[in-house]
């Protein structure tokens, strides 16, 4: 899938997967290695994550129904929970420094093809 801020015009992933299952849910990034620059994980349903169980730090986006970012967790280490946030009805996780090297923020919305 593809990840695109439509707010601003960047693309923010280009090779994302979907775990729309319980058990895709419950596996998440667990154990991999790394996430190359252009992939991504987009969780769904959910309201925040984990990094248990991970060697590497990620991105955050918590995105609402509508697909609006209401959330951000930057740079999440190993071994953290996530906010929890209420209105989000999705996640995406990214490799680390993707939201900054987008300029993605809060209130943006995007578009996942």
């Amino acid at each position: 899938m593809k990840v695109v801020n439509l707010s601003n015009g960047t693309e923010i992933a280009n090779c994302a997967s979907i775990a729309d299952t319980f058990f895709k849910r419950l596996k998440g990034l667990m154990f991999t290695k790394s996430l190359k620059t252009g992939h991504g994980l987009y969780i769904q349903p959910c309201q925040s994550i984990h990094t248990f169980f991970m060697n590497y730090s990620i991105d955050i986006l918590y995105l609402s129904e509508m697909l609006e970012i209401v959330g951000i967790d930057e740079k999440m280490e190993p071994k953290k929970i996530g906010k929890y946030y209420r209105a989000a009805a999705s996640v995406l996780e990214l490799p680390a420094g993707t939201i900054q090297n987008t300029n993605t923020s809060v209130g943006h919305y995007l578009s996942i093809n």
